[in-house]
């Protein structure tokens, strides 16, 4: 656990507690959101920092994020690692790179994200970059708040890791006592 990044994430009010629906379909007692740490300059470059230090010798030409945070995410360490940043946009079960992205063959690329909790967002755009034939550099995250490790075919690199369950709807202690289920982003019950 990186105390610094920690300080940072409490400090742009990215923790919430309560009853959340999460991107995956799982519920949380925890919500990270990470727009709080987005929507402020000083603190995406700081912990997008973390990230460019831990790859600034991996030779990395391009990185590449999942909308929506990780576009931002992509952004700010390919700005400190002097490289170009894409970003994958969902297209049917997939995430594929539109808007004329060039990435060629044998291209070493660093794919980012905001948070991890299951995984899938990462695994479409690592599929992706393969697919392309491009070589990976590299996966890392500002928050992992997954609770098994995901296989991505190379290490992950975490700015933050925390460890908080979650749980299938069915499952889930918080709809048994009633608690109201908040769905982040305008953080509406529903």
């Amino acid at each position: 656990m990186n105390s610094e990044a920690e300080k940072i994430l409490r400090k742009a009010g990215a923790m919430s507690e309560g009853h959340f629906l999460l991107t995956s379909g799982r519920h949380s007692g925890v919500y990270w959101e990470k727009f709080r740490v987005l929507e402020e300059p000083r603190y995406a470059e700081q912990l997008c920092r973390m990230i460019a230090v831990h790859f600034r010798d991996s030779a990395v030409e391009l990185v590449a994020g999942p909308t929506t945070g990780g576009v931002i995410v992509a952004y700010e360490v390919a700005r400190q690692l002097g490289v170009r940043s894409v970003f994958a946009e969902k297209q049917g079960a997939n995430r594929v790179f539109k808007r004329g992205f060039q990435i060629g063959e044998g291209h070493r690329v660093l794919v980012v994200d905001d948070v991890l909790t299951t995984g899938g967002s990462l695994q479409e755009v690592v599929a992706e970059v393969k697919r392309k034939g491009a070589e990976l550099a590299g996966v890392a995250v500002l928050i992992d708040r997954s609770e098994e490790p995901s296989d991505l075919g190379v290490p992950l690199f975490a700015v933050y890791r925390t460890s908080v369950a979650t749980y299938a709807p069915a499952e889930c202690p918080f709809c048994r006592e009633g608690i109201p289920l908040v769905k982040p982003g305008g953080l509406e019950p529903s």
